[in-house]
């Protein structure tokens, strides 16, 4: 097959996100999350603390004014309401930042392409294959490192804090929960910074291995190409046939010509007219460049007038197919042409 050594091409990589096969780190979206949590615990967590306890407070104190075991379904459904409305802000922050944790990564994606079932992923033999090939084995080794370093970093904060922890019975209750919540919140925020970095580094990781992934080698590379633009063989046989098809049609076409209106090198088209059964003069062939020079060729084989207009010859090529006549805007300049031609003809014959 050759070796993968060409970067994976846009319709490659397309191909492969349309199967959501894209480059993810789980990493980065877990420490975004746990961010968001830690943000939303912190803006909603004591509006939260109090309205559940208000709850608890009028379960105890009033029952939600329910008495009896018959009430017992109208009491569960009264509390389960005001906890939902409680927590619901904070949960949905919560989704949002989930969502957008995935989001930031692939951008909008949505295929139902993973969810097919394939008999490959439960096959027993290619399971325990994957369990001890490569892959695996450096993202074990990663995830264990990763443990040992937030380990240790919580190691060394708790350290340097060892003489606020055996302060904390003097502090009496209060002032200990106090003491401890910010201890926990500056550790939290510690952890979350190393996760976030970890999280990164992991996701241009990620990135790097999809693209490794994704490589192609060069015959792949030829095969894509050929069928996108088509056979380059084919496309010489299609190119010189339509040259050929040009060359007869100028053959044909430019000795019944009246003139050839020339840039003078790089365009010709040549023009016909006949007041009988033409309402316009047309265009019977046009070319640029060689074609232009072969209209020229012929016209002076068969003695076809050829006049210098650069202008007009420019227009007449860009605004004019052949076979059609050309537009009203055309028509005072091609008649001086045509007059000159047929004044040059009389004088001849005379």
């Amino acid at each position: 097959m050759g070796d993968k050594t060409e970067a994976p091409s846009s319709r490659k990589l397309e191909e492969a996100r349309s199967r959501g096969q894209v480059a993810k780190s789980q990493d980065l979206a877990g420490a975004i999350e746990l961010v968001g949590a830690l943000v939303v615990f912190v803006v909603f967590g004591a509006l939260m603390s109090r309205s559940l306890l208000a709850i608890l407070r009028r379960v105890f104190e009033d029952g939600y004014g329910v008495s009896g075991v018959q009430g017992l379904g109208t009491l569960l459904t009264a509390v389960a309401v005001d906890a939902a409305w409680a927590v619901l802000p904070a949960l949905g922050l919560l989704a949002g930042v989930c969502i957008l944790a995935h989001f930031v990564q692939v951008g909008p994606l949505l295929t139902g392409h993973p969810l097919i079932p394939k008999l490959s992923k439960i096959n027993p033999v290619a399971g325990a294959q994957r369990l001890f090939d490569r892959r695996n084995a450096v993202k074990t080794l990663t995830q264990i490192v990763k443990i040992a370093l937030v380990a240790a970093v919580g190691w060394v904060f708790l350290a340097s804090r060892a003489d606020v922890v055996t302060a904390l019975p003097r502090l009496g209750l209060w002032g200990a929960l106090s003491e401890l919540g910010g201890m926990a919140l500056e550790l939290a925020l510690w952890l979350l910074a190393i996760l976030l970095v970890l999280g990164i580094a992991d996701w241009a990781f990620q990135k790097w291995q999809h693209t490794q992934d994704l490589k192609m080698t060069k015959e792949e590379v030829k095969d894509e190409r050929r069928s996108m633009e088509g056979d380059p063989e084919v496309k010489g046989r299609r190119l010189r046939l339509a040259r050929q098809i040009a060359m007869q049609r100028v053959g044909m076409a430019v000795p019944e010509a009246d003139v050839v209106v020339t840039n003078p090198t790089h365009f010709s088209v040549a023009i016909k007219y006949d007041p009988e059964t033409m309402k316009a003069p047309k265009v019977v062939a046009k070319g640029a460049d060689f074609l232009a020079l072969r209209i020229r060729q012929v016209a002076a084989a068969n003695r076809v007038p050829m006049v210098e207009r650069p202008p007009l010859a420019r227009a007449l090529f860009a605004g004019v197919e052949v076979g059609e006549e050309i537009s009203p805007e055309f028509y005072q300049a091609v008649a001086e042409i045509l007059a000159f031609v047929y004044r040059l003809d009389r004088e001849a014959a005379a």
